[in-house]
């Protein structure tokens, strides 16, 4: 599973750019998901899904009582560091609720405990 220092190598990373994604995209983004997934084994959440988009992605979480949150990060190529400074994260319904409770945004190293603190207040 992938560890937060393997992320921090893409700290100020320029991504490639292009009708199609490119192959450091697509590195990057596996190595984010199965952080986020190694986190939620950690706290026994459940990884629900990712909408794998062209430079950016969306996800969804769910605690073991049923209650889901769901975390979005920025393109990679307009908004460099956001991934890292500014996760979207937010309570929802279920895996289909992209519009859910109120948006707020943590850096990657406190989104853990951010998560958690959301799923116990649902």
């Amino acid at each position: 599973m992938a560890k937060l220092n393997e992320l921090k190598k893409y700290l100020n990373y320029e991504f490639s750019t292009g009708v199609y994604t490119g192959d450091d995209y697509k590195t990057f983004q596996t190595k984010y998901i199965n952080y986020l997934k190694s986190i939620c084994k950690e706290n026994g959440w459940i990884f629900v899904n990712a909408l794998r988009n062209h430079y950016c992605f969306s996800a969804f979480i769910k605690s073991s009582d049923g209650n889901f949150i769901y975390l979005s990060i920025s393109d990679v190529r307009f908004f460099r560091n956001e991934w890292y400074n500014s996760v979207l994260i937010r309570t929802a319904k279920n895996e289909k609720d992209y519009m859910g409770g109120s948006n707020k945004y943590y850096s990657l190293p406190v989104l853990q405990f951010a998560i958690h603190q959301l799923l116990k207040g649902a």
